[in-house]
């Protein structure tokens, strides 16, 4: 959807850019405990945590790094970790082996592979990354040209948006009208809560544009309250369709916090933190008898063809 607003500047992650694991490893907080940082109450409130990768030059820098704040860093609820096991196995080498930083409900640029340095300082990371990537400018900063005096102006991303999306069916599917009296088509997506939010409290279906709510179930429940502070949650519903071509059907979750995921979010010229409703748009819908016979018909007419030869 962000795209169809208008084109963004970067590489179009569609709904793929998230993933749900599991991980372990140290608190940030007790690594910085026991390296002995100590720091005045006023110097907190203006710390930060910058992580460093040097392991490998950048497209756009010669190395990689990140920050976030001192007090998120250090929260207990916030469970900033170290991570050095992800999905109850050794942390593989593509998430960043031997040990990555991993700060639940932040963007995940912040969450540097490969770690190389931490270091307590009174300004954010001056990586290019941190600095002139993954910021939400403002709608005028339309183009590179443009932005350039918007990088300093705008602050980084940390929080993420309460979001939801819908993966099946898929946008320019056919969707087949089940032959049962009931005539609903299944939907599924999964939702993510808002920053720290978490965990999803609903998410909500229309085939209607909005005007009327169907709630969806939500299927993935994770082992307590806490775990599910940071975890997506799967869902599923059951929708009544109208035959045609171009229909859409779109979701929109609520979080813990109370955060609702709005209808559209405003275009900027990265794309980043894009949390519109889910959609699924596009869509040519067709009852069960209809499909059989069109199937039947090219069955037939491939059969002649060939008899024809």
């Amino acid at each position: 959807m962000r795209t169809l607003l208008k084109e963004v500047d970067g590489i179009d992650w569609c709904d793929g850019a998230v993933m749900n694991a599991r991980w372990r490893g140290p608190r940030l907080r007790d690594v910085l405990n026991r390296a002995g940082v100590a720091l005045t109450e006023q110097e907190r409130k203006r710390a930060h945590v910058a992580f460093a990768c040097f392991q490998t030059e950048c497209q756009d820098d010669g190395w990689y790094g990140g920050s976030i704040e001192f007090e998120r860093g250090v929260s207990i609820e916030g469970e900033v970790i170290l991570a050095l096991d992800m999905n109850d196995r050794p942390l593989p080498p593509s998430h960043g082996f031997p040990v990555r930083l991993l700060a639940p409900g932040i963007a995940g640029a912040r969450s540097v592979k490969w770690l190389d340095m931490i270091t307590i300082q009174l300004t954010e990371s001056q990586n290019y990354y941190q600095q002139k990537d993954y910021k939400v400018l403002p709608p005028q900063a339309a183009s590179r040209e443009l932005a350039t005096k918007y990088w300093p102006l705008c602050p980084a991303i940390q929080g993420m948006p309460v979001n939801s999306v819908i993966c099946v069916p898929a946008t320019g599917e056919t969707v087949v009208l089940p032959s049962a009296a009931t005539g609903l088509v299944e939907v599924k997506g999964y939702a993510v809560p808002s920053d720290d939010q978490g965990p999803v409290a609903k998410v909500n279906v229309s085939a209607d544009d909005g005007k009327t709510w169907i709630p969806a179930t939500l299927l993935y429940e994770t082992e307590n309250a806490r775990a599910g502070k940071w975890a997506w949650t799967l869902w599923r519903a059951e929708v009544s369709l109208v035959p045609g071509d171009g229909r859409r059907i779109v979701s929109r979750a609520t979080d813990s916090g109370g955060n609702v995921q709005p209808e559209k979010a405003e275009w900027n010229f990265r794309g980043v933190v894009y949390n519109g409703w889910g959609e699924a748009r596009e869509l040519k819908v067709v009852r069960a008898a209809a499909a059989a016979a069109e199937q039947n018909g090219h069955t037939n007419s491939h059969g002649n063809t060939e008899n024809g030869h």
